[in-house]
């Protein structure tokens, strides 16, 4: 059985918890942080109920993004790391510093850490918002060779996204020494929900079901976590991965409205409060001026935000789910675990 410890930062997420889960049945041992030891049972449950039950398998410490402590201790004796803690939306109006200065502090901080620790390699879950944000709509699929555009119309989240990553690359190129860095930019990332407390891509599929009253006209990519945590694991030691980008999405993009529609034709009653209609663009625009956690959605109207992964599925051989599978294995968690009714958030 493999021996080597692997870091995985912020257990606690969504992504985090389900590339424990792929390298656990890899046979690695598993090192994560947590803000706070007694979150501890609460990441072993939702390991539990994605099947693992890992014992001394798995460790946790406690560190934090914003602060230096824990982090030397956290790297010490770890082959990789896999780091994907990173400040996600909230809803809350707040300044662009208090998303970027975090995200990119927190990058750097993991870095030297791994540096320092004599880590082979660390897999950056970054962000398609790294990839397509302030971007025209394009004639060809966005891939890893788009970067944002910060001076357009960005949401803070996705320009943090993009300057961390930026600051990550900058760091291995000036004094990374022997570290290897490879970057996963995934775009809206579903799946099977492990406990209440999931990213905020899964919230399209929970606010759907509570019934909100429409699907504003936005186009997304999509993924399962399960397929990008394996990506992950890909990454981590194929020596072609080396220094490399790449974007995981599953297909086509989709907009808003067909979601809906496999949510109704593949979830039967559990989908009868899913919205049928496409709201106007000039009412998601008027919701924007009161709603804060509107303005990133009425940034992205009407565009067309199509991405391939045909890198990584010629690279790394990766096989991903279909987009369609991904919808329903999150509606089917979110009901398994009762879930829905703890959702608030409406458009």
């Amino acid at each position: 059985m493999n021996q080597e410890w692997v870091l995985v930062t912020g257990g606690t997420g969504f992504i985090a918890q389900h590339c424990i889960l792929a390298l656990l049945r890899e046979g690695y041992r598993v090192r994560t942080t947590v803000r706070s030891l007694a979150r501890e049972a609460e990441l072993r449950g939702n390991l539990k109920t994605g099947g693992a039950e890992p014992g001394n398998r798995l460790s946790c410490v406690t560190a934090d993004l914003a602060d230096d402590h824990g982090w030397a201790e956290a790297a010490a004796g770890c082959a990789y790391v896999m780091h994907g803690a990173s400040p996600t939306p909230s809803g809350d109006q707040v300044r662009e510093e208090d998303w970027i200065n975090p995200a990119v502090d927190g990058n750097l901080r993991v870095l030297r850490a791994a540096r320092d620790a004599g880590v082979k390699r660390v897999v950056l879950t970054s962000a398609f918002g790294a990839i397509c944000a302030g971007q025209p709509s394009l004639t060809r699929p966005f891939d890893e060779t788009d970067w944002s555009n910060l001076t357009g119309n960005v949401w803070p989240y996705q320009k943090s996204k993009t300057l961390s990553e930026r600051a990550a690359w900058d760091f291995i190129a000036r004094e990374g020494g022997d570290l290897e860095l490879t970057a996963i930019n995934p775009t809206a990332v579903l799946g099977p929900v492990l406990g209440p407390d999931y990213s905020h891509s899964v919230r399209l599929i929970t606010n759907m079901l509570n019934g909100q009253r429409g699907c504003p006209k936005v186009n997304c990519g999509f993924v399962d976590v399960r397929d990008v945590a394996d990506l992950h694991v890909r990454a981590m030691t194929d020596p072609a991965a080396k220094g490399e980008r790449f974007l995981a999405t599953a297909g086509e993009s989709l907009w808003l409205i067909d979601v809906a529609k496999v949510l109704r034709s593949r979830m039967g009653a559990a989908a009868c409060k899913v919205p049928a209609r496409e709201l106007p663009n000039w009412l998601v625009r008027l919701a924007a001026l009161r709603n804060p956690a509107m303005r990133g959605i009425a940034t992205l109207l009407g565009r067309n935000m199509n991405a391939t992964s045909e890198k990584a599925v010629r690279m790394l051989g990766w096989a991903p789910r279909s987009s369609e599978e991904a919808i329903v294995a999150t509606a089917e968690s979110l009901i398994r675990l009762g879930l829905l009714q703890q959702s608030k958030e409406g458009a």
